[in-house]
């Protein structure tokens, strides 16, 4: 297990989260605009004392008001997960509520309020350079492997599963997603594929299975050595490659390139630098497979700068790219043109349920490793958010296919 220094509220990296802060003015206005805005919401919102509000729905209950309005107040990006992570509100039924947010998340401020926010409200700071980027990841993937391995399947993967007919195994639905982008990156026997994003190593394992060598670069040292165990056991060590380097330092020349859910992690800054690299290392006549989560370009747009909760625990200097950002990059810095894609956001929907159900199912293996109740909350609150943004379709995945463009 990683004994790096991570995010672990209650254990010191994030001295005062228990103590909400205090701002009366800011907490009314916050009362008031959370009461005007759940009342039309399919949602039961309940107070200590018996009060009610919203429409009727899933019930989110609200343990300690004050302190939840004073986080709401201060900044609601961020205060009303931090609230759920330290006990303020709760609910037995936590996707179902969030979705019921996530449905209406653009219209949930007034829009006479929403210039006065985004003046007031933190930007994002982070930056995507090569150590900004070595660091940022190493927040979140060097946690635990350990950790991982709870509530992942066999495979280790941990992106969106691709599922058929209501399949009942995760492995068998994460291995159709994988052979899917290989398929679209024309991956097969003899191919010489770059991986940018290693993960635990089960995307580089089903390529080498298909009789291709693969280059895999990770930034993650936690992932790297797992990574390199896995191929090791597969028998594929004479085929597969994991190398601890940053996408910008690859200059090999490669049949196949294929990138699962790793642009998020980019940055809009350095899109232009990242789609210039996939065009660079690829070779005359080569494709390639790409994965991204994706959201609405105007909410992209709207978000761009923002710093949310997400971006304070669980994935700092990310930035999801919309469809139209991604077509834009491609067309704008490489040769190439997207000649295939699938979108199957309800499919992660179910992955992160999967995930979360696992998650809690076996916390005791968790706590095991070291990790608090607080982190307990903060990754069921980060897996049921997930969750309900691909329910409503506020997020949605994507496989993109590119080849060259005719006449190049």
């Amino acid at each position: 297990m990683s004994t790096l220094s991570l995010p672990r509220p209650g254990q010191g990296v994030w001295p005062g989260l228990f103590t909400a802060p205090r701002s009366p003015m800011r907490a009314r206005v916050a009362e008031a605009l959370f009461r005007k805005a759940v009342r039309p919401l399919a949602v039961t919102v309940r107070f200590p004392d018996g009060r009610t509000w919203g429409a009727g729905g899933p019930e989110m209950r609200i343990v300690r008001p004050e302190e939840f309005f004073h986080r709401l107040g201060a900044d609601a990006k961020i205060g009303f997960g931090e609230a759920y992570m330290v006990g303020d509100w709760e609910s037995d039924e936590l996707a179902d509520v969030l979705s019921v947010f996530a449905a209406k998340l653009s219209t949930l401020i007034p829009p006479s309020l929403q210039l006065m926010r985004r003046w007031a409200e933190r930007r994002q700071t982070e930056i995507n350079d090569v150590a900004g980027s070595r660091q940022n990841i190493h927040r979140h993937y060097d946690l635990s492997n350990e950790l991982f391995a709870v509530f992942l399947d066999e495979t280790m993967t941990y992106s969106s599963a691709l599922f058929e007919g209501g399949d009942a195994d995760l492995r068998t639905a994460q291995l159709r997603k994988i052979d899917g982008v290989l398929d679209y990156a024309g991956v097969r026997a003899g191919s010489r594929v770059l991986e940018i994003g290693t993960g635990w190593g089960a995307l580089a394992i089903r390529a080498a299975q298909r009789g291709a060598t693969v280059t895999s670069l990770t930034i993650s040292a936690e992932q790297r050595k797992l990574a390199l165990d896995r191929v090791r056991d597969a028998g594929l060590h004479d085929r597969v490659t994991v190398e601890l380097r940053d996408y910008r330092e690859e200059h090999g020349r490669y049949d196949a390139v294929v990138s699962v859910e790793m642009i998020e992690a980019v940055g809009a800054e350095y899109w232009p630098e990242y789609f210039s690299v996939l065009d660079r290392v690829l070779a005359p006549g080569g494709r390639v497979g790409l994965q991204a989560i994706t959201m609405p370009h105007d909410r992209m747009i709207a978000s761009k700068a923002s710093y949310t909760w997400i971006h304070k625990y669980i994935f700092p200097g990310g930035l999801i790219p919309s469809v139209r950002s991604i077509e834009d990059s491609v067309r704008e810095n490489t040769r190439l043109e997207i000649v295939e894609s699938r979108s199957f956001g309800l499919d992660y929907a179910e992955t992160l349920r999967r995930w979360r159900e696992t998650f809690l199912t076996r916390w005791d293996e968790v706590r095991d490793l070291g990790f608090d109740d607080t982190f307990r909350r903060m990754w069921e609150f980060y897996l049921a958010y997930s969750e309900a943004g691909f329910r409503v379709g506020y997020l949605g995945v994507q496989q993109f296919g590119m080849a060259e463009r005719l006449g190049h």
